[in-house]
């Protein structure tokens, strides 16, 4: 346990063997949210040593200013000057941010790491904390994909379908879609993320599951360099 010690002036503080400094706690905000799902997500992220924020007025200028680790909002009309000011903070440009299910995608270029469907209930909400915990407490080595939520476009032959990813690695991308891809299936997907551009790469199905695909990125396509400095870039800041 952590003691204070009262030094002289001038002084290097006293340290006793086998004394650490404690690491500050990560920090979720939790942005305009009802009471019930505060109280149930505060329960959730302390489980795991995350403290939660509950903000409500000038919630973009607190974003802009204070560090946060993740950040929990209903994405609404306005929710955007929220997501804009984390994007554009240095401290809080790759935050994790959560958004319930029924507009993640008009949001996508701000993107959205994960999202919860309302209403929220314990199970559901105490799953998605486990699932993105080590983002939000910074253990990235140990997260090999990146949960992220934007549009890709799906290139079969001459057809074109509209698919949402789910998460992506330097090596591929997992994928939602009502369309059906058979395994084996090679395609051409394209779709861009925050500060990476639109990129367009070749791959081929390596795993479905009812509505979501695994495509495994084509280890010779050049726009595999992009993705994996994109994630590089993503983990390190």
């Amino acid at each position: 346990m952590e003691k204070a010690f009262a030094v002289p002036a001038f002084s290097a503080p006293l340290i006793l063997p086998g004394a650490s400094l404690r690491k500050a706690a990560a920090r979720t905000a939790l942005v305009d949210l009802k009471e019930s799902s505060r109280t149930l997500l505060n329960e959730c992220f302390r489980q795991f040593g995350i403290e939660t924020v509950a903000i409500s007025a000038n919630a973009a200028e607190r974003i802009r200013k204070e560090k946060f680790e993740a950040c929990v909002l209903p994405l609404v009309d306005g929710s955007e000057a929220v997501m804009e000011s984390a994007r554009n903070s240095p401290s809080n440009s790759r935050c994790i941010l959560y958004g319930n299910a029924q507009e993640a995608m008009r949001f996508s270029k701000y993107g959205i790491n994960a999202i919860f469907h309302e209403p929220l209930e314990r199970p559901a909400a105490l799953k998605l904390v486990r699932a993105t915990r080590m983002l939000v407490l910074h253990e990235f080595r140990r997260y090999a994909r990146i949960p992220v939520i934007t549009e890709v476009t799906v290139k079969i032959d001459r057809n074109r379908f509209s698919a949402n990813s789910i998460d992506i690695s330097s090596g591929g991308m997992s994928l939602k879609s009502s369309e059906e891809f058979g395994l084996g299936a090679h395609l051409e997907i394209s779709f861009a993320l925050m500060t990476l551009p639109r990129v367009q790469i070749r791959g081929v199905v390596s795993w479905r599951k009812t509505k979501s695909y695994g495509v495994r990125f084509d280890p010779s396509d050049d726009q595999r360099h992009k993705i994996r400095s994109w994630i590089e870039s993503y983990l390190e800041n």
